[in-house]
């Protein structure tokens, strides 16, 4: 191996290990909350450490994807590891509910920087002929960072505490910022462009309004309550502001032109749809393995192995493929086996046998996988360097967009299912339901409370929460058949299409990386 290869390795590795650690941050606090909210007393505001975290990490994306391409990719790749990093120490120290979502709102900053910049840094020190298998590569660590947080968040607060879901972080982001800092020599060439401070103001207010919306919507407030009704006001009113700036700005956060491109068009819409859906397995399995099954939260976690192992072979599959078909072909296997997954889930019950699931589980992480590398190229297929922050930030906007909006649509589905099927499996009985039909499902089965339920009343608790959740997935078929039709519009073009071209941007970056 030479001098060059090795540092490239090293790389790498510093680009892998701060997409693991941004992507993992997403799911590893789920598992946790429970004991979080036991710890520091804060039930009443547990939403917003979720809630935080995706706000600043959604506002920032586009932003500083549009940064990177005006004044390169390693400063804020930097920066955003740096942010993660000082945000994961704090959030290990905090003291309250309060606290704690402070210091996640500050991760979620520097989440937002490290996801699409280190995409587009692939496409700027690799050949087109490399791309293909470093994207498969970088997909598959986000589809075991997406999936593996659950797993994680539960091990490490039961063996260890919870704080140790953040103070994990730090090696890891350490190891990042050292191999990056000193080893990813950039091309000097950028394109200076004004800063257009009206459109990202009026974007990330319109995500604020939205999240929060979405989160206490149907939690903390009724959804015809004054504060829901006035936060979904604010978002269209900003956001329309924000569609307006753009068309007016010179140097836009977030440009439209980009969409007039079929196939970055496509893939965008194909990436939203593929996220709402996806969202539903791995929200939804735990709560079926552990309700239904009766499980841990550890075991729960790790019934999602066979779907994030099919996910990482078919995030490698695709890559290598990328470089021999045209990227719809691709996708288009890829949305039939996920259509066909999702599918096959949403006729899982209680008598459904572990391995059942489990192959079930595997074909739709399989049909998922593909999406996490090609829609990842695809997306920045054709745009030069100083286009290319933007388009894997919008990209990785939109997806993160989908599961957000996933998470509330499915979870209101599931919901009133349960609660619907709980007066009517308790019509008639004495006090009607043993517990209130507006718990959620995994108050309402976790072990201690189990262990209070007569065994026949279970077994219709158990019931309901199967059809709720089956139900779910039924519904999510439809987001999964609307991926379908973006790929289907995504035209011929192709990694090959590019590989031996290079522009002169390519060039300068490529011969300062050796190739």
């Amino acid at each position: 191996m030479t001098a060059t290869q090795s540092r490239m390795g090293l790389v790498v590795t510093g680009l892998l290990l701060g997409i693991l650690v941004a992507a993992i941050d997403n799911t590893i606090v789920s598992t946790a909350m429970a004991t979080i909210i036991s710890d520091l007393n804060g039930l009443d505001k547990f939403v917003w450490v979720t809630s935080a975290y995706l706000v600043t990490e959604m506002a920032g994306m586009p932003i500083f994807g549009k940064l990177s391409d005006m004044y390169g990719r390693k400063r804020f790749f930097v920066f955003g590891v740096l942010i993660f990093l000082i945000g994961s120490l704090l959030c290990g120290t905090a003291q309250s509910i309060t606290q704690l979502s402070i210091y996640r709102a500050l991760q979620g900053i520097g989440g937002g920087a490290i996801m699409p910049i280190a995409f587009t840094i692939v496409f700027d020190i690799f050949p087109p002929e490399k791309r293909g298998k470093m994207g498969g590569l970088f997909g598959a660590v986000f589809g075991v960072s997406s999936l593996f947080g659950p797993l994680a968040g539960a091990y490490l607060t039961d063996a260890i505490n919870w704080r140790w879901i953040f103070y994990i972080n730090a090696p890891i982001a350490i190891v990042s910022l050292v191999l990056i800092i000193f080893f990813y020599k950039e091309s000097l060439h950028h394109e200076k462009q004004r800063i257009d401070w009206f459109g990202a103001g009026a974007l990330v207010g319109a995500i604020v309004c939205l999240m929060f919306g979405l989160e206490l919507g149907g939690n903390e407030y009724a959804w015809n309550s004054a504060p829901i009704i006035a936060l979904l006001a604010g978002f269209v009113v900003l956001f329309i502001s924000f569609l307006f700036v753009e068309t007016k700005a010179s140097d836009p956060i977030i440009s439209f032109e980009m969409f007039k491109r079929r196939l970055f068009a496509a893939s965008t819409g194909a990436g939203l749809f593929y996220g709402s859906a996806f969202i539903t397995a791995a929200l939804y399995i735990p709560i079926f393995v552990q309700g239904v099954y009766g499980g841990t939260a550890t075991n729960s976690g790790l019934m999602l192995i066979p779907m994030t192992v099919a996910s990482v072979i078919a995030a490698q599959v695709g890559g290598i493929l990328s470089s021999k078909m045209s990227y719809r072909s691709i996708m288009t296997i890829s949305a039939i086996i996920f259509i066909a997954g999702i599918a096959l889930l949403a006729t899982i019950e209680p008598d459904t046998t572990k391995w059942t699931l489990r192959l079930y589980m595997a074909i739709t992480g399989f049909g998922i996988g593909f999406s996490f590398s090609v829609l990842g190229m695809s997306s920045i297929h054709g745009f030069n360097a100083t286009q290319r922050g933007s388009a894997s930030s919008t990209m990785s906007f939109v997806r993160s967009l989908g599961m957000t909006v996933g998470i509330t649509i499915f979870g209101i589905i599931q919901r009133n299912n349960f609660a619907s099927g709980m007066k009517d499996a308790f019509a008639g009985t004495n006090g009607g339901a043993p517990v209130s039909q507006s718990q959620d499902a995994r108050q309402l089965l976790s072990p201690e409370t189990r262990e209070q339920i007569p065994h026949d009343v279970m077994d219709k608790i158990v019931d309901t929460l199967s059809g709720s959740i089956s139900t779910t997935f039924m519904w999510s078929v439809i987001p999964a058949v609307l991926a379908l039709a973006c790929v289907l519009m995504m035209g011929g073009a192709g990694m090959k299409d590019i590989i031996g071209t290079k522009t002169k941007d390519e060039k300068s970056s490529l011969e300062a990386h050796g190739h």
